[in-house]
Formats: C-alpha cells, structure tokens, sequence
C-alpha cells in the first residue's frame, strides 16, 4: 500500500533533533528516506515554519510543502509585502498550499487580515491547511486553535479546500460537526500519537476509551474521502502511526486515507 504523509515539520534543529530520538528516529534527511522506502510512504508534506525566504524552503524531491504564515504576515503595514512573497511560494509546484498557526500567533482565521491570503488560495487553487487543537507550547492560546473557528472561516470562504490539522484533537466531536456540516473541510490526523509506543497491542487496550470514542465520531461522519494520514514527523515514530491509522479506519477505506485523499487534495499528482 502506497502511503502519503500529509503533515511532516522539516527542520534541522536541536528541539526536532530531540523529538525525533524520543520516537525512535534521528532527524535527518538520511534516516527519513530510509524509512519512507521502509513503510512505502512515496511523498510528504511539510508544514512549513520558517520565514517566507524562499530560500528557507528548499526540499528533497519526495516532499512538497506548504508556506507557513506567522504573525507578522497580518501587521498592516506588512500585509502587501508578505502577501507578494507568499505569492511567490504559490507559484512553485512543489509548495502545495498555505499553513496558519492561529493558536500561536493570535488571530481567528476568519478576520478580514486573511483575506489577501485566501484570495491567492482561491488563485492559485491551492488548500489551506490550519493548526487546530491542542498547542505545543503553554503560551498559545487555544480559543483560536478551536475547530470551531473553521466553520465561520468555511462559510465565509465556501471555495477555499481547508484541511483541519490533527482534526481538532481533543474537540473530536466539534471537529466532526464542522466537517459534517462544511464540505470544504478535511482532516489530517496527525499530532495524536507522541514519542515510540513499544507495544502497540498493549496501547490500544490502554487508551480503548479514547480509540474507540475517535472511530464512533469517524464512522458518524462517514465520509472517509476528507481523512488524510498524517504523522507530524519527528513527533511520533513512523510505524506505530501506519498502524494507529490502520485501526482507526475500516480496512476497505485505506487507500483512501493513507493515499488518495492527500493526492487529491494537495493535488500532488503522484
């Protein structure tokens, strides 16, 4: 089975370095081809969190990525120029979308400040993928990583494909309400597995309370054609999420998850 990870962070310093080494990786180019010849995973995307640099994002041929947007892309004096440079990514084939951080840059995505960068997407047909959950670090602010805030911003943008990154864990059923009701909305389901699990049977009994409340909100929504696999790679080890996502989802939707719905909605081509 072909795999494609729709969420990976690509950077080469000591905090990944250590996140990796917790889940039994190194965080190196080296390594993450040779598990990806290992798993089968042909192509990932990097949600990028550099500076709008072009030059910052340069990567190997079997990843795209999409630009990341920081808070100093939404000042008012800044907006033309940031919008121009992130114009510029957009034109590249290999950056596949737009990334927001609201929950640790401040912002709703749903405010007018967006709107030069939702107008490229739209441009461009490119999706925008945001940050929704919980938060890295005790200093963000979770009222604007709510997936809530992806109805208003889906509403307010019916032709913008966003996908919701780690599909709004913990808010799991307000994350399925919003893609129930917003057919602009998908999921990667990365970010909910940490670190190296050394016995995955062992795992699954533990957390049955919460395994099992995810896969009642996935099988209610029932539309497997908007659930994209997803790592966020160094954070958990590779293997142990093939298989957290293969039990999550009904056997007969996997290519789809693990595949398809990335190809199509990062529109790849692979």
């Amino acid at each position: 089975m072909k795999i494609i990870d729709a969420h990976i962070h690509f950077c080469q310093e000591p905090y990944f370095d250590q996140i990796a080494e917790s889940a039994g990786h190194q965080n190196t180019v080296i390594h993450l081809k040779k598990e990806y010849a290992a798993h089968d995973i042909v192509h990932g995307v990097v949600m990028g969190n550099r500076s709008l640099q072009l030059s910052e994002h340069n990567y190997p041929d079997d990843l795209s990525y999409c630009v990341g947007l920081d808070s100093t892309c939404f000042q008012a004096e800044e907006i033309v120029r940031q919008a121009d440079l992130v114009e510029k990514h957009l034109q590249r084939e290999n950056c596949v979308g737009i990334k927001l951080y609201p929950g640790y840059n401040n912002f709703f995505i749903y405010d007018a400040v967006v709107d030069p960068f939702y107008q490229l997407a739209m441009e461009y047909q490119k999706p925008v993928a945001v940050h929704t959950g919980m938060t890295a670090t005790s200093n963000a602010l979770l009222k604007y990583s709510h997936p809530l805030v992806l109805d208003e911003a889906a509403v307010r943008y019916p032709q913008v494909q966003f996908v919701m990154c780690h599909i709004g864990n913990p808010w799991l059923v307000d994350a399925v309400a919003v893609m129930e009701k917003n057919e602009n909305v998908a999921a990667d389901l990365s970010g909910i597995l940490e670190g190296r699990i050394d016995s995955m049977p062992d795992f699954f009994a533990k957390k049955h309370g919460y395994i099992d409340f995810l896969k009642t909100w996935l099988e209610y929504l029932d539309n497997y054609d908007r659930l994209m696999y997803g790592t966020d790679w160094p954070l958990a080890n590779i293997a142990n999420y093939i298989e957290f996502v293969a039990h999550l989802i009904p056997a007969k939707h996997h290519d789809k998850v693990f595949f398809d719905n990335a190809n199509r909605i990062y529109n790849l081509g692979l």
